[in-house]
Parts: C-alpha cells; sequence; structure tokens
C-alpha cells in the first residue's frame, strides 16, 4: 500500500496496490513543466497510475521536474487545515489588510550560470543588466536565480565580457520551476517592489519602515519630533496575497549625542567618559544626512573626526573631508570622539561603522519623560491614534498608491493590483466569562472589568498575616502609619486578616540601611511572613538590594512602596486595596478563577528576556498551574547565554512543574497546554523540531505516563490590526473578538484573539499558533481556554492581552534578568512572589 508520510497538514486520501516489478515500464518517462496546467484535469485514476509508476521505476530512469512531482503530491495528499471554530455571536470586522490581484498567470524562475565562474556578486548583476533585452526589465535577480514574469525558451545563452580582464563568459539562463503568481517564493520580491512603490511616494526608508519628514509634529517644549509614516509589507495567507499596512510613528529628539555627551560633562567632568558609557551604550540613533539608524555599541575616546579612514577604493580621507565633499556638512566640534557600530556578523562581518556624534541624533522617549506623565500624555495623543484615524491613514496610503501613474507601472510589471478598500470579514465575539470568588460569582460586563468586585468580596483564599514587617525611613514615618491604618479597614471585605506590622524605623534611606535592616529582622525572628518597604523616589538600586536581599539571601515575599504612591489621600483607600491583593497573591492565597471544565489539565506558560544593554545572560520564565482551579502556581527560571532563544532547559523546568502537582493533587495531568511566548515565524519550525521533543521526552521520567499535549505559540508583537465594522464606520472591536480564517497561516492552525478591553488606540490583537495538538481539543477549544486564561492575571482585575500564565512567565524572567541576576531561592517558587 502507498503510505505517505503523516503530516501536520495533510493526510493520505487514496491508497492502492503496487504493480508488479515485471510491469514496470523500461522507458524514458519525462515531464515538461508546461504539463502541470493539464495535472489537474487528469482524474484520480490516472495520478493513481502517475505514482504507482514513480514509486516502481528506478530513478535513473525518470526524469520528473520537482515542481511537478510536489504538485502532484500535493493535488492527492493535501486537505485544508481545520482551524476556524463556530462559538460566538458573529460580527463583521476590519483589518489592517488590503486585498492584492494577480493579473499574471504565472512567475518563472530560472538557475542562472556563468561559464567560467563570476565570483563578485556586482559583475554578475552587470552582466545579466547587459541582457535586458533578452530578459526584460522586470526582473528580480539574486546572484544565482532569476525570476521574471515573462516566460522565456528552456534553455537561453548569452555572451558577455568580463571588463576586469576582457575574457568572455557564457551565460546559461535555464527554466526550472513555473510558480502560481501567489507562491511563497514571489513574495521576498513583491516587497522589494513595495520598497519602490513607497520611494516613488517620498517617504523616506529609516530601519524597516517609511516615514513622511515633511509631516513631522514638532513638540518643542519637550525637544522631540514624531514622524508619521508606514509599517507595510505583503505576506500570502489563507485568503490569498494581501498587502499589510501598519501606522507607524519615528520619535526622533532634538538634541545629537554630542549635546547629550555636554549636558553630562557640565554635570559631572570628572567620571565624564564612565557617565557617557552608562549612559549612551545601547541607544538607538539616526544620522540625518541618510535617514539610517544605529545601535552605539561603544565609543571610540581616542578618535576624532580629523582622523582618517579608508574608503572603498583604498584612498584615504578624514571624517570632516568625507562629510563636506559628500553631503556638504561641516563639522564644527574637532575632538568630540567617534560612535563605534558594529553591524551583525551577516551583514558585514568583523567590521565596525564609525559615527561623529554631532551628526547623530537620538531616537525614542527619553527616560526622565517617560516619567513625566503629562509629557507622555502630550506624546500618545499623536502616537496612540484611534481606529478611525489608523483606517484613514491607510486609505490615504492606498489612495495614493492607486493614482500615482509611476507606482502603477512598477506594480504592473508583475501583474499585481492593490484594491482600493481596506479588508472586511466575518469574525466572532466568544461569549463572556463567569469570574467565581469565594462566595459568589458573577458574568463580566463589556468592558471586563472587576475591580469593584474584587475589593467587595472575598477572595478565594487568603493567607493570614500575623508576622510582618514594615521598614521606612524617619521622614515617611506618618504615610506609613496611615497605610497601615487603611489596610485595618480594607482588609476585611476582601477577607484578609491583618494584625499590626513590626514597625522598623530606619535612620536614612541609604541602600545598605534597607539591608542590614531587613537581615537582622528576619534572623532574629524566623516567623516573619512578608517584607514591606516605603521608599523614596524610583531607586533602581535599592529596589535591587531589597530584591537580592528577600529573593536569594534570605527568601521571604516582599513589597516595594514607593511612598508618592501612598501620598495622595483621596487615592489611598483604592491603592491599599490593590496593594494588599498583591501581598495576599505573594503569599500564596487565591484571588479569583474562571469555570474551566477540562480535568486533570496543567497550563504552562514560557517567555524568555534578553536584558541586551548590559549583556548578561538571557533567562527563561517558566510558570505552570498545578490545581485544578488553576489558581496555585509553580514557578522557575533558567539562564542561557545572550541571544539565545530557544530553552535548553524546559526538561528540568516541567519534571519539577509535573512533581510538584502529584504532590498536591495525588496523581498527574492528563492534558498539558504550554502557551509560549516570544517566538517568531521564523523560529516555528525550530520549536516542532527541538523543543516539544524535550517536553515529549520529559515525559519518560513517570512510568507509564502518556499525556496529551497542545503547543501553542504566543505572537504579541505583529502588525496585524482589527477594527469593527458597523454603520459603515471602523470602531474598536469588543473583547473576545476572534479571527481564525483569511488572514490566518496557511501552514498551521492558527487564530487571531483580542482579549483586553482598548481605552486608547487601535484593536491590537494576539496571535496564537498550534504547532502541536496530541489532545482531542478543537479549534473551539483552545480559543475558549485561551480566552479564560486572560482573566487569571491576578495583578489586574481585568483581561489582558496574553494567557495569566505567559504573563507570569514574563515577570519572573523580568525579575531576574533585570534585577536579580541569579535564580531565586527555591523556595518561592509555589508563590508568585514576582508580581
Amino acid at each position: 500500500m502507498i503510505t505517505p508520510c503523516q503530516q501536520r497538514s495533510s493526510r493520505c486520501l487514496f491508497s492502492s496496490p503496487y504493480l508488479s516489478k515485471a510491469t514496470a515500464p523500461s522507458f524514458r518517462f519525462s515531464w515538461n513543466c508546461e504539463t502541470g496546467r493539464a495535472i489537474s484535469e487528469l482524474n484520480n485514476e490516472c495520478l493513481r497510475h502517475m505514482i504507482n509508476l514513480l514509486c516502481w521505476c528506478r530513478v535513473s530512469y525518470i526524469v520528473v521536474k520537482v515542481s511537478i512531482c510536489y504538485y502532484v503530491c500535493s493535488f492527492l495528499f493535501s486537505e485544508p487545515l481545520n482551524k476556524a471554530g463556530t462559538k460566538g455571536t458573529p460580527v463583521t470586522i476590519g483589518s489592517n489588510s488590503v486585498t492584492i490581484h494577480c493579473k499574471n498567470e504565472a512567475v518563472y524562475q530560472y538557475h542562472v550560470t556563468f561559464s567560467p565562474n563570476v565570483e563578485s556578486s556586482a559583475m554578475r548583476f552587470g552582466m545579466m543588466k547587459d541582457h535586458r533585452s533578452t530578459t526584460g526589465e522586470v526582473v528580480a535577480f539574486d546572484g544565482s536565480i532569476l525570476y521574471l514574469p515573462v516566460k522565456l525558451d528552456n534553455v537561453v545563452v548569452l555572451k558577455s565580457v568580463r571588463r576586469t580582464d576582457s575574457e568572455e563568459i557564457e551565460i546559461k539562463i535555464q527554466m526550472t520551476k513555473i510558480l502560481p503568481p501567489s507562491s511563497d517564493l514571489c513574495i521576498p520580491f513583491y516587497n522589494v517592489v513595495l520598497r519602490r512603490v513607497m520611494k516613488i511616494l517620498g517617504l523616506k526608508l529609516v530601519g524597516r519602515n517609511h516615514y513622511d519628514p515633511e509631516s513631522a509634529v514638532i513638540l518643542g517644549k519637550h525637544r522631540l519630533q514624531v514622524w508619521p509614516g508606514y509599517s507595510t509589507c505583503i505576506k500570502h495567507t489563507d485568503g490569498g496575497l494581501y498587502l499589510n499596512v501598519d501606522v507607524s510613528h519615528k520619535v526622533l529628539r532634538n538634541d545629537s549625542v554630542l549635546d547629550v555627551m555636554k549636558v553630562m560633562y557640565q554635570q559631572s567632568s570628572e567620571n565624564f567618559q564612565d557617565a557617557c558609557t552608562k549612559e549612551l551604550i545601547g541607544s538607538i540613533i539616526i544620522t540625518r544626512y541618510n535617514n539610517r539608524t544605529y545601535r552605539i555599541d561603544d565609543i571610540e575616546w581616542n578618535k576624532s573626526p580629523k582622523d582618517t579612514f579608508t574608503l572603498h577604493d583604498g584612498s584615504q580621507t578624514t571624517f570632516l573631508d568625507y562629510y563636506s565633499k559628500n553631503y556638504g556638512i561641516t563639522i564644527h566640534e574637532m575632538d568630540q570622539p567617534l560612535l563605534i557600530h558594529r553591524p551583525k556578523e551577516r551583514s558585514k562581518p568583523g567590521g565596525k561603522i564609525l559615527l561623529v556624534p554631532e551628526l547623530s541624533f537620538m531616537t525614542g522617549i527619553p527616560e526622565k519623560m517617560r516619567k513625566d506623565f503629562k509629557a507622555m500624555k502630550d506624546l500618545t495623543m499623536h502616537i496612540n491614534v484611534g481606529s478611525e484615524q489608523h483606517t484613514h491613514s491607510i486609505m490615504q496610503l492606498v489612495k495614493n498608491i492607486n493614482t500615482n501613474p509611476k507606482t502603477l507601472q512598477e506594480l504592473s510589471g508583475w501583474g499585481l493590483e492593490i484594491s482600493t478598500d481596506i479588508l472586511t470579514i466575518k469574525g466572532r465575539t466568544l461569549p463572556l466569562e463567569t469570574i467565581c470568588l469565594q462566595t459568589s460569582s458573577f458574568v463580566t460586563g463589556s468592558d471586563v472589568s472587576w475591580s469593584k468586585e474584587v475589593v467587595r468580596d472575598a477572595s478565594i483564599s487568603c493567607i493570614p498575616l500575623n508576622v510582618w514587617a514594615i521598614f521606612f525611613p524617619r521622614r515617611c514615618a506618618e504615610q506609613a502609619d496611615e497605610l497601615v491604618s487603611i489596610f485595618q479597614k480594607v482588609a476585611g471585605p476582601i477577607g484578609q486578616r491583618l494584625e499590626r506590622p513590626i514597625r522598623v524605623e530606619l535612620r536614612d534611606d541609604r541602600t545598605e540601611t534597607y539591608v542590614k535592616s531587613i537581615h537582622s529582622q528576619l534572623n532574629s525572628d524566623a516567623n516573619i511572613q512578608l517584607v514591606v518597604c516605603i521608599m523614596v523616589g524610583n531607586r533602581d538600586d535599592l529596589y535591587i538590594a531589597i530584591k537580592k536581599e528577600c529573593c536569594i539571601k534570605s527568601p521571604i515575599p516582599s513589597q516595594a512602596i514607593n511612598v508618592r504612591t501612598i501620598s495622595q489621600p483621596q487615592k489611598l483607600r483604592s491603592v491599599a486595596q490593590k496593594i494588599l491583593l498583591q501581598m495576599n497573591s505573594k503569599l500564596g492565597g487565591e484571588l479569583w478563577t474562571v469555570s474551566v471544565p477540562l480535568k486533570h489539565l496543567m497550563v504552562v506558560g514560557v517567555d524568555v528576556y534578553h536584558d541586551t544593554s548590559k549583556k548578561y545572560r538571557s533567562v527563561m520564565g517558566f510558570v505552570a498551574s498545578v490545581n485544578s482551579s488553576l489558581t496555585r502556581w509553580y514557578s522557575r527560571v533558567t539562564f542561557q547565554t545572550p541571544t539565545e532563544e530557544l530553552i535548553n532547559g524546559f526538561q528540568v523546568c516541567l519534571v519539577a512543574a509535573l512533581q510538584k502537582y502529584y504532590e498536591v493533587n495525588h496523581n498527574l495531568p492528563e492534558k498539558i497546554v504550554v502557551y509560549r511566548d516570544g517566538v517568531s515565524d521564523g523560529q516555528l519550525k525550530m520549536i516542532e523540531l527541538y523543543e516539544i521533543p524535550q517536553l515529549l521526552k520529559c515525559f519518560q521520567t513517570f512510568p507509564s505516563y502518556e499525556p496529551k499535549l497542545v503547543f501553542i505559540v504566543v505572537q504579541k508583537r505583529i502588525s496585524t490590526t482589527l477594527y469593527s465594522w458597523a454603520a459603515d464606520r471602523f470602531g474598536t472591536p469588543p473583547p473576545g473578538t476572534v479571527l481564525d480564517h483569511t488572514l490566518t497561516h496557511k501552514d498551521w492552525v492558527d487564530f487571531y484573539l483580542m482579549a483586553h478591553h482598548i481605552r486608547q488606540g487601535c484593536g491590537l490583537p494576539t496571535h496564537y499558533i498550534s504547532v502541536y495538538n496530541s489532545t482531542n481539543l478543537s479549534p473551539d477549544h483552545l480559543q475558549r481556554l485561551t480566552f479564560k486564561m486572560c482573566h487569571l492575571y491576578w495583578n489586574w482585575p481585568g483581561t489582558i492581552r496574553v494567557p495569566a500564565p505567559c504573563k507570569y512567565a514574563h515577570k519572573v524572567a523580568f525579575l531576574c534578568g533585570q534585577y536579580l541576576h541569579s535564580e531565586p531561592a527555591i523556595q518561592l517558587s509555589d508563590k508568585l512572589y514576582f508580581l
């Protein structure tokens, strides 16, 4: 019987007996690429016969074009993926996608060989350009593979002369494939065409996006300017080819790097170089003479613009002369150091680029401004645009493309035609969930928020706080006493029993004073359950010291409070309620849950945090549920080498979580659902081939244990935006909106879910991709379960954008990667100490 390999997205549609070896033909069997068009007209009997011939004929006697063989196999075996759910209310939604129509019948792929061989890519491109009369003006060539919208003869031989030694070069162009115009192989050069279109429209390429400096919004008070622009790409999804357009904004500072250096020199001339290194390394800058962005990797203090460097032709020139001749720019500060940017290995192996601080401008929002509420409000008005303004900007771009003769000519070369309307499709809104507290339950409102209910009714379980200590400097004594007093008043309704704390008044607010006092108190009283520290200002050094003491050296849940947070009497009651709920979570209490019908279920969240600015190792956060109501969690972290995304310590973490689950329930979970955050499309195959086998292998640790597994990748950084569509207007879609067709990935079972309530800006959904599923959970089950998980983050009485275990995993990874730089004590692993 013919038994094709069972694949993720296909299954065998037929089976038939082999032909006997005696009947296998001995003639030479060949197909021409043109046959591909007639394949679909063959009936199944003919196709079966072809496959049987292929199975028994010796390979040396068969010449079959790869594309045709693939076509036959896909025709026989492929079957659409089952990814569409049915639960919920149908709703019309829009997206930031525009349909692209392909007028050409096919795209032709050719292999190009040069004889004798030409090593230089530039020479290859030049030789091919000399033969545009044969290939046509519309080409895509990478040095060896040529794509054309027109068909040439099967083999074309051209002659060219190498200019360096006048040797004649034979260029052989041989057809290898006939591709449908929507083939994935065509997408890269379609996007090159799109980049040319954006350039024709006068938009400037900065990084990967295009911006319009002429329409910049100047925020003079904050010394910033905002460039409006677009992030665009052409994608091939389940629904076909689409132009994806996202509205983007580039925040630029009016300060050059030299201006920042001068300010730092005035503040501290003695430690100037160290201060500059700490402040600038890792920052992204833009050079406005070419609109390119760079990352500052180092500072060359021993060089200046008066120094020379080597040009491509081997000649020497100074930085002063180079910028004067090429850009007409005069550099004024002669003694400034130079900035070093080290390109990634693939773009310029081992090289470095030197930049002039005077000509390099800072990008992004200054750290000081991030802490200024009014300044951020001014900036957010221009960046977080609503759905109507978002769609208006997209429609304006589409209109500009479709009314410009040059852009239309550029697109028509490949037979591309962009629709004039934004895509509108049918989606669904999932049913609202019921939140369960200790003695009450309620259905969430349309804004999926329950901040009033959680402080009015008792939490599921509260840990009595019998012995706890509060540390504060002398000048914060009044605020500390007032906070404790409010705690006593608001603890009753939420079910919290709270005794008077041990008051530790500090003589000053130095880091050393806090750490010594905490250490001394914990050593003198082993029964302390919680440490509360009141701090003055945003002091990272103090916060790090407290967390290291309480998470590593003397493991105990801790709560750090900025005195400014508790200094407004009118807000103190609300703040105290939130702090009490957080403290209960850290002690091991349970706040609320939702009803999950699946029994013997474990839900796992995984995320990786990269501390790129300090070059520490990456840290993986792992959080797993250990009870049936999904209210108890077990967390672990493992450290990895820098920039490593794939998780080597997955097995260790999961085995420990399964052991904890058994300790709590006296049995092991039958179903395990893993939500894996921080994975791009390019890493999906590696996840499937590397991480999932690790998970399956660790089940062998337990005798006769074979649970069912679902592995779902969670993607937040996506370009897809969803809108509601009603009464001919675009708006914000309601929480629970799900889309599982048209814009989904054609090779995976995936869906988009917008679980959270949008208060400002557009509807940014989260993309979920089911990479592995050995359970009987249908798309409906996965979508409903994911929506439920978005209700269980106890730091926010409402839904969040990702499942709660993913958010918990991010929190613990961030704490360890940003502050601790070490694994926390194992004694804290069954508590949410990282909230």
